[in-house]
């Protein structure tokens, strides 16, 4: 059976450096690396009295882990605007935390090697956790200087109105 449907041909599976973040119906420019996403269910072992000796176990609570966005530092607010509607830092008795709209849903795109969003995931209910502004300063190294935000949610879903876009084939490579 072929992993594919829709582009039978098709054999090696996505690559994980073609994606895209979105949130307030915009795309968040610049975004370099997402943490995976995932759940875990807790196991809750369940003995009955006239069985001595073995235990069944139950699916218990789900918990899903926090997502990070990490980014090149650049001039760009989104990520500081977002964090500071959880706490800023001075803004007076009763109006450190905006109650109103500091959770965000946004939705992460996986694309095909074509620019084609091959699948989506909505993640709900975000709020900024950790916010790193600035990372280690280093005279000696070479690195990109990154920021990034820890994302606390809700939970996770695969979106289904993306199904398996037809890949497109050239026979004239465009010019």
């Amino acid at each position: 059976m072929p992993q594919f449907t829709v582009n039978t041909h098709r054999f090696d599976p996505y690559q994980n450096y073609r994606f895209r973040v979105k949130w307030d119906g915009r795309y968040v420019a610049g975004i370099t690396k997402v943490s995976s996403l995932r759940r875990s269910t807790e196991v809750v072992k369940h003995r009955e009295g006239g069985d001595p000796s073995s235990s069944r176990k139950l699916p218990g609570r789900t918990e899903y882990e926090a997502i990070t966005l990490e980014r090149g530092v650049t001039h760009d607010v989104e990520f500081e605007r977002w964090a500071n509607k959880v706490s800023t830092y001075g803004a007076g008795l009763g109006s450190e935390t905006s109650l109103k709209d500091f959770r965000k849903d946004l939705i992460i795109e996986l694309l095909n090697e074509a620019g084609q969003v091959a699948m989506a995931y909505k993640v709900y209910r975000c709020w900024v956790s950790e916010y790193q502004a600035l990372p280690d300063l280093d005279a000696g190294g070479n690195a990109v200087a990154v920021s990034h935000i820890k994302l606390e949610h809700e939970g996770w879903e695969r979106d289904t109105s993306y199904t398996e876009p037809t890949e497109p084939s050239f026979v004239n490579p465009p010019s």
